[in-house]
């Protein structure tokens, strides 16, 4: 095992136990590459949490987590999970883009599009569309 998968094993063990389906793990230029399907977004949040536990800012630049949600397609409604906050809605899939708008903790939003693992393109019951965090986002 190189020292990346063990520096990263709870994150790989995490994605085990929580089922994530075609899971595969990788290794290239220096970074873990961990991708696979989740039943649910509290599977793919089980391996988020794992990688949270090592890294609690989510900066870590070795490892690259791809776990999509299978079986929620565009139209889906979702609930803000946010902590407190409201959860910002931005033009593009960046956290330096511009934010169009905000959702409300526990709010229901509607999926557009699953843009890639960390963002989700949604619209708000107000019309706002935009892209926001979809670690924030439950199904």
């Amino acid at each position: 095992m190189s020292a990346l998968q063990d520096k990263y094993s709870s994150v790989v063990s995490a994605a085990q136990s929580a089922g994530i389906s075609n899971l595969q793990v990788q290794e290239q230029d220096g970074v873990l590459y961990v991708s696979g399907n989740a039943a649910s977004t509290a599977a793919k949040d089980a391996v988020w949490n794992a990688l949270g536990a090592i890294d609690a800012s989510y900066s870590a630049t070795d490892i690259n987590i791809d776990v999509q949600v299978t079986g929620l397609a565009a139209g889906a409604n979702l609930t803000v999970a946010t902590d407190d906050s409201n959860l910002n809605i931005r033009q593009e899939p960046s956290t330096e883009a511009a934010i169009v708008g905000k959702a409300a903790k526990g709010e229901l939003v509607t999926l557009v599009e699953q843009s890639s693992d960390e963002w989700w393109k949604i619209r708000t019951s107000s019309g706002e569309e935009g892209y926001a965090y979809a670690r924030y986002l439950r199904a």
